[in-house]
């Protein structure tokens, strides 16, 4: 689906992380505290991406993994809105953004 055939579909903060690259407030994600056994899905298509198993503290103030589900349900690309280059993932079935490595 295109960007904007998922605007209708998401609560209007969930699409603008997802689709157009914005940022939650470091901290205030409840997958912070998330400690159940089980699998992170993508928030717009639900694609499977990461194992809880592979998620750990990393002070950044937002959910992070250290390995994905599979190599192909996430893609990177080379972000410099930050002056400095950054690798960003997203979700390789609908494009969805998930942060950055």
């Amino acid at each position: 689906m295109t960007d904007q055939r998922w605007k209708p579909l998401l609560e209007p903060d969930r699409y603008a992380i997802l689709f157009e690259e914005a940022t939650e407030r470091a901290g205030s994600s409840p997958l912070n505290h998330e400690k159940r056994v089980g699998t992170f899905c993508c928030a717009a298509c639900h694609q499977p991406l990461f194992k809880s198993a592979a998620k750990y503290e990393s002070g950044t103030g937002w959910p992070s993994f250290f390995q994905p589900l599979s190599p192909a349900a996430i893609g990177t690309k080379r972000d410099f809105k930050l002056f400095l280059p950054r690798t960003e993932y997203h979700c390789t079935r609908c494009g969805g953004h998930h942060g950055h490595v």
